[in-house]
């Protein structure tokens, strides 16, 4: 650690300063990639339809929300520092009965709340707006029937009730996202009517009064999905326009955009107009497959691109990815230790010098840092934090995920 340091000092980089941002940084675990998208609605819930598709039967899958819950704080036990639970609505303790979507409500969640005070873990949220009859046509806030269009506004208000309770509870606020599948699979002819009512649904939905010092709303954008594929309802320019005209969050998530296209690039033009941003960290090969994350350029880049604009603070950052064709709890702890590597890798790079490359024009030498940082020994800094977290390091957390899938994981089959 001692030489890797020195070598970050002759750049001009604080090591300590960057390990001391890096141990604030919580990120929005998800808890659907314990049991593969399913929730515990009903026994034997199963992920259907909504435009999400999740691959694999890997053994050992969460099947109750006590496994669930294991599993997590095992994974939580594996990533250093102090992180957020991200919950969705179908994952409600429903041991009292069961509840349909419009009827769920905080008293689903207080044993979440519970649990999450015990462990010292903060609780986000999510309404579920799939793996349901009423979403299998591919529409629900902006559905042309009545009916099923106010069961889903009533669905997203329960869920907003719920945010807000468990912010309040928690004493932070909870960040809820609304994601919705909607959209057509082949060339629709009524854009404008299907985007004129989930403009008017959010309205309504967002007209229920909630403190923003317990909930904080965020609309989530795509480009495609399965079964949407010629047209998305909720896209990423009329998220964008809603959210800076009702001053929601606006939630970017990697795998929604273009292959070809940057999430970093947005952040620089995003924040010259808005002060708050929530971030879904997936990995998208060719679709938004929502591959498990790992330290490849575009997460760097993102990663460095908050840095540099300076809006680390201001940004929320969710983990969205789930794989079933691998042990869960090692995709839980390598996707989350890669966005804290990549930023840890953005913490660390030697900004000012480069900066000053920048702002004089060099951009030889511009070009030659940015290649020599690539090699500068970001691994012995990322042990040296996995260390001082008591947490394994990279070379010790195979030994580590595959003991709990012979202890535990193994038995559940």
């Amino acid at each position: 650690m001692e030489a890797a340091v020195k070598k970050y000092q002759a750049l001009g980089v604080d090591v300590e300063k960057a390990l001391e941002v890096l141990q604030t940084v919580s990120l929005g675990v998800h808890c659907w990639q314990a049991d593969d998208v399913g929730g515990f609605e009903h026994e034997g819930a199963e992920l259907e339809g909504g435009g999400i598709q999740v691959t694999g039967n890997y053994p050992g899958k969460a099947r109750s929300l006590d496994e669930l819950r294991d599993d997590i704080l095992k994974a939580f036990a594996m990533i250093p520092g102090t992180h957020r639970l991200n919950l969705h609505a179908s994952y409600g303790d429903f041991s009292g009965g069961w509840a349909d979507r419009d009827q769920v409500g905080p008293e689903h969640f207080a044993s979440w709340v519970a649990w999450g005070k015990q462990h010292g873990i903060m609780l986000d949220f999510n309404a579920t707006l799939f793996s349901h009859p009423k979403a299998d046509d591919g529409f629900t806030l902006s559905h042309k029937d009545p009916a099923i269009r106010k069961f889903w506004v009533d669905h997203v208000k329960q869920a907003r009730r719920i945010a807000a309770y468990i912010g309040e509870k928690q004493g932070s606020p909870c960040i809820h996202n609304i994601w919705i599948p909607d959209g057509s699979k082949d060339i629709p002819v009524d854009r404008y009517g299907h985007r004129k009512l989930l403009k008017e649904s959010l309205d309504e939905i967002m007209s229920l009064d909630l403190s923003r010092d317990y909930v904080r709303d965020a609309v989530e954008s795509k480009l495609f999905g399965i079964g949407s594929e010629a047209f998305v309802v909720g896209s990423h320019e009329f998220y964008l326009g809603y959210s800076m005209s009702r001053n929601t969050l606006l939630c970017l998530d990697m795998g929604h955009f273009h292959p070809t296209e940057s999430v970093a690039d947005k952040i620089s033009s995003f924040f010259q107009f808005q002060d708050e941003l929530l971030l879904h960290v997936s990995r998208p090969i060719r679709w938004d497959s929502d591959h498990v994350v790992i330290l490849n350029d575009d997460l760097r880049s993102l990663m460095e691109e908050l840095v540099r604009a300076e809006a680390l603070g201001k940004t929320h950052i969710g983990l969205d990815f789930f794989d079933a064709t691998i042990n869960r709890i090692g995709a839980y702890a390598v996707g989350s230790r890669s966005a804290q590597k990549a930023l840890l890798a953005a913490l660390i790079e030697p900004r000012e010098l480069l900066k000053r490359y920048d702002d004089a024009g060099n951009y030889f030498a511009r070009l030659a840092l940015l290649e020599e940082a690539k090699l500068l020994p970001l691994g012995e800094v990322w042990d040296e934090f996995c260390r001082r977290n008591q947490v394994p390091t990279d070379r010790e957390l195979i030994d580590e995920v595959m003991k709990y899938e012979h202890e535990v994981l193994s038995r559940r089959n």
